[in-house]
This record gives structure tokens, sequence and C-alpha cells, in this order.
């Protein structure tokens, strides 16, 4: 048995691509145990995730006395390999103190954490300019497999889950939309619009807003066709709610990312970031769709251009 540590404490959309690799080292990897050191915000979904093995909470706000705490938890086995697929000192220090035969990093790992690694895995042809998954695929050849996705990314579903709220009429799938992010820049304002604009065109159509933050909808839709669980999206629900869409639309974020991972539609507006580098993987995939800003500002992409590209892709 090969005991491998990842350490990928955030954020959302780079946990998911890293769930993607550990389900492709998985899958061509025999024998492997995979354990993983997440924030605790984030810890719900890599435990829900059939290729981890192991979870580690990083408690962010625990100080000194919570790192100790954790590393003597880490410490407790002894892996055969750990891979810091984040690169700051704060993940380096937790690869330091990992019981780790081979501690492997990133070669544009940042804060001086690369002084920590044994050894360094290349950037692809690309370099900087890759894309993020392909540069986390690079960790897959240190276990002799290809630097590929392969296999399918799977989740624990809660047994509770109930999701027939979101069914439409003749068993059409709803569009799911996120309309949050975690930066300011990042979060498109027309969403409100684009919302009337999907019901006024199908009233059997169903439009769910998702995410972490509560937004208001003021009450400016039917019920019939439309229901708000922003502040109200858990972790563990996510990947069951993000499977029921036939359509995603999102700002760029973790749950555009999931979407694109689980094989679902993806119309993704992209502000200040590049696509070509943070889109959803893979790039110009049949699955996967942005617009961008004009010079990268939100504040210049109007309502008209997105749902004009919206209609046009989904006519295709």
């Amino acid at each position: 048995m090969t005991e491998l540590l990842v350490i990928k404490p955030s954020s959302l959309g780079d946990i998911v691509q890293g769930l993607q690799v550990a389900t492709s080292l998985k899958a061509q990897v025999a024998d492997l145990r995979i354990s993983w050191i997440v924030r605790e915000m984030f810890a719900p979904i890599v435990r829900s995730c059939e290729a981890v093995d192991r979870v580690f909470v990083f408690e962010r706000k625990g100080g000194a006395k919570g790192f100790i705490k954790l590393m003597r938890q880490v410490r407790a086995v002894k892996f055969d390999y750990a891979f810091d697929m984040q690169g700051l000192l704060r993940t380096g220090l937790m690869t330091k103190r990992a019981r780790a035969k081979h501690k492997v990093g990133r070669s544009d790992a940042r804060e001086w954490s690369g002084i920590f690694y044994d050894e360094k895995v290349p950037l692809p042809p690309d370099g900087r300019h890759s894309h993020a998954m392909d540069i986390l695929l690079q960790f897959c050849p240190v276990l002799g497999a290809k630097p590929e996705l392969r296999g399918t990314l799977r989740f624990r579903e809660a047994d509770s889950l109930n999701l027939k709220f979101a069914d439409g009429r003749g068993g059409s799938k709803p569009y799911v939309l996120f309309p949050d992010s975690r930066r300011a820049d990042k979060k498109w304002g027309g969403f409100k619009q684009l919302t009337e604009a999907i019901l006024r065109e199908d009233k059997s159509r169903k439009v769910v807003w998702a995410g972490n933050n509560f937004l208001p909808d003021r009450g400016a839709f039917p019920e019939a066709q439309f229901m708000n669980l922003t502040g109200n999206t858990s972790l563990v629900s996510l990947p069951a709610l993000v499977k029921k869409a036939e359509w995603v639309v999102s700002n760029d974020s973790g749950p555009m990312h999931l979407a694109a991972a689980l094989g679902v539609r993806v119309f993704a507006i992209f502000g200040p970031t590049d696509p070509r580098l943070f889109g959803p993987y893979p790039i110009g995939g049949p699955m996967n769709h942005v617009i961008q800003a004009p010079v990268g500002d939100l504040k210049l992409l109007s309502v008209r251009d997105v749902t004009t590209r919206f209609q046009r892709i989904r006519g295709r």
C-alpha cells in the first residue's frame, strides 16, 4: 500500500482540481491510499470525495496551538509521499513536518516554500502560462501515472438530500446560477436580469440561485419557477445540486470548476482573471463555455451581451 499525503487546504476551486488529480491517481496507481490536509470550511467536500481515504482538518484561526495539534495528528501516520499542491509557506511547513519518505512540491511554489521539498515537479510545456489543472497534473508522474485526467470524480451523497424541488415539468432540468464569487471584482452584477430573461423565455424552466453567501432576490421571480438557495448551499449537497443542472451559469468560482469536473454544461462569466489559465477545464471542451468582460472589467459586460451569448450557445 502506497500512502500519499496531499496538502491542499484551499480554496474551493483549487481543491476541486486537486480532487480530480487524486481521482486520476486512484484510477492509475494500484493500492494507493490518499490522505488530505484541508481547511475546516472546505473539509465536508473533501470528506465526501470517494478518492480520499483520510482527512486532516487545518483550522486556520487556531494559531500556533492549532498548527501543532494538526501536525501531531499528521505525524501519527508514516507516508511514502507528501505532495504540496498549494506551494505557500504554511503548506511548505506542513510538508517539512510530515513523516514522508519523499516530499514533493511545485516548481512555481511561493513564499520560500520550495526549500522544504526533496523534489519539485516540472511545469507543463507552456510553463507559467499553463492552465492550473495542467500544473497540478504534473504530480502524477511522480507515482508513475500519466499527467492526464482518468477515472470519474465521485462524491458520497448525503442520505437525506432531496432535490426534487428542482425538477421542471416533463422532467426538465433546472439552470443553476452562482451569482457570487470570492472576490468583488469577479462578481458580475447582471444575474437578476439574466434570470428574468431565462424565465420569460421558457415558462416551464426552473432557475436555482445557489452559493455560500445569501443574495436577496426581493421576490422578483415566480415561486413556481425560482428558488433561492444562496446562503443555504452546503458543500455536502453542492455536487448533487450541480449534477441536477442542465446548465450551470457562474462567475469565476469554485462551483464553476465543480460543474466542469462533473461534466455539466458550464457558462462561465470572467472578469479580470484569464480563462485560459483558470477557466472551466478542459478549455474549449464541448461542455465548457466562457464569456469575458472587455478589458477584464465586469462593469463593462452588459446583460444583453451575456444573454445573447448564452442563447446562441444553447442553440447549437
